[in-house]
């Protein structure tokens, strides 16, 4: 059951950072893309773990290994119900997003894929989710190729799937939502496509999986990345979800310690999964401070925060589009919660670093997807992207500080 819509501004309050001032002005933190800022309760665990727990995990048998142990394990158990997988062991603890898919292409990919099969990702994918496929095609022979986005509305063009998802296809990888565009894919769609067709499904999380709920048996994909920075999460935190059956016949990631079962000079096994793919002592302390943002984010409810999101892009895209000498990108409607924006004869990052001067943190450049900025025909956007702490009123400082800038450059 969704928890009742709460008290945005009152949630504020959570966030200790937000209150504070720039430049003179009060802090409007519009970077939440790129990564999101921490609530009192994830703080507080991590400090709790370090001034209590601070042990190594797995291996000892006193009291506080015990400790860590446990609360890194009950990790595990709350990620695989965060995205409902099947069981707690088909959840490996990475770094994040990057190193989950990394991690794929490395382990399962080396193994599975072969001199010309065809390995498939869109063209608004992240540079995480296209430099390890162009390595992989590189060490294998495979070829890597990319569905196309349309001109008009910057959605991937799903007349044209058959075209590229063909039965050589050994593995589609795709973004469930741009960070770059605020598109949504339909990723459930995509990946039932690709399981007629035998290929394997890989879906980069990174921007939905603190935005709106995630449900991976529904979805039906064999990978699904994401990293805790993005949701309220300490950075260095995440993880990546396999199917039981497609993370049993994947090889070893890393060689080291906790990976293995038995070890001796000619040979050694492999332990069980999912910790044959992680090698060495974790940060333990980023799953159990992910533990307390998941708790926290599902307490407000996934469903409410997908609600604020969009509200607040589809605000800001609306006031955005009412202002002349402005090129919008992404869809007007049924976005995610971010927009993309070029003021004419402004370069991104002259409005990025003005709009500094009032407080207002965006992002500008490329936002690690240069072949789509290329396909785009820019260098780069400005964006602004947004979570649910943020407010309308927010929203329309930021026009303002936007008409600012204009001025400022005469456009």
């Amino acid at each position: 059951m969704t928890p009742p819509t709460p008290d945005w501004q009152k949630l504020r309050a959570d966030f200790p950072i937000l209150d504070q001032q720039v430049h003179g002005h009060p802090l409007v933190y519009f970077d939440n893309a790129a990564t999101s800022q921490k609530p009192r309760a994830v703080i507080d665990a991590l400090v709790r773990y370090y001034e209590r727990d601070n042990a190594n995990v797995h291996r000892g048998i006193h009291e506080l290994s015990n400790r860590a142990t446990a609360g890194y394990e009950a990790a595990r158990v709350r990620t695989a119900k965060y995205l409902n997988a099947r069981d707690p062991h088909e959840i490996v603890f990475t770094r994040g997003t990057t190193e989950g898919i990394n991690l794929v292409a490395q382990a399962w990919g080396s193994q599975f894929i072969k001199a010309g099969d065809v390995i498939l990702a869109t063209e608004m994918e992240h540079h995480s989710d296209i430099v390890p496929w162009q390595l992989l095609a590189a060490r294998t022979g495979a070829k890597l190729r990319f569905l196309p986005i349309r001109d008009d509305d910057h959605t991937l063009d799903l007349a044209r799937l058959d075209e590229f998802l063909t039965r050589d296809v050994k593995l589609f990888a795709m973004a469930h939502i741009s960070n770059a565009l605020g598109v949504v894919n339909p990723v459930a769609e995509l990946c039932a496509r690709a399981r007629q067709l035998g290929a394997v499904t890989l879906v980069d999380g990174a921007q939905s999986a603190g935005h709106l709920p995630v449900d991976v048996q529904a979805i039906g994909c064999d990978f699904f990345a994401f990293s805790g920075h993005k949701m309220c999460g300490p950075t260095g935190s995440g993880a990546l979800y396999g199917r039981r059956e497609v993370l049993e016949a994947t090889p070893p990631y890393m060689g080291g310690g906790e990976m293995i079962s038995t070890v001796d000079y000619d040979h050694s096994t492999w332990n069980t999964i999912p910790h044959k793919f992680e090698a060495g002592t974790p940060d333990i302390s980023a799953p159990i401070g992910l533990h307390a943002a998941m708790d926290y984010l599902d307490a407000i409810g996934r469903e409410n925060i997908w609600r604020h999101d969009q509200e607040l892009a589809e605000h800001c895209h609306d006031r955005l589009a009412s202002l002349n000498g402005v090129r919008l990108f992404g869809p007007a409607k049924g976005r995610a919660g971010l927009v993309s924006f070029l003021l004419n004869d402004v370069h991104a990052h002259d409005v990025v670093t003005i709009a500094d001067r009032y407080g207002v943190a965006l992002r500008g450049g490329h936002h690690c997807t240069q072949p789509l900025m290329k396909k785009l025909g820019v260098p780069s956007t400005a964006r602004a992207s947004f979570y649910f702490y943020n407010t309308k009123a927010e929203v329309d400082r930021f026009i303002e500080v936007v008409k600012e800038i204009q001025k400022f450059f005469g456009v």
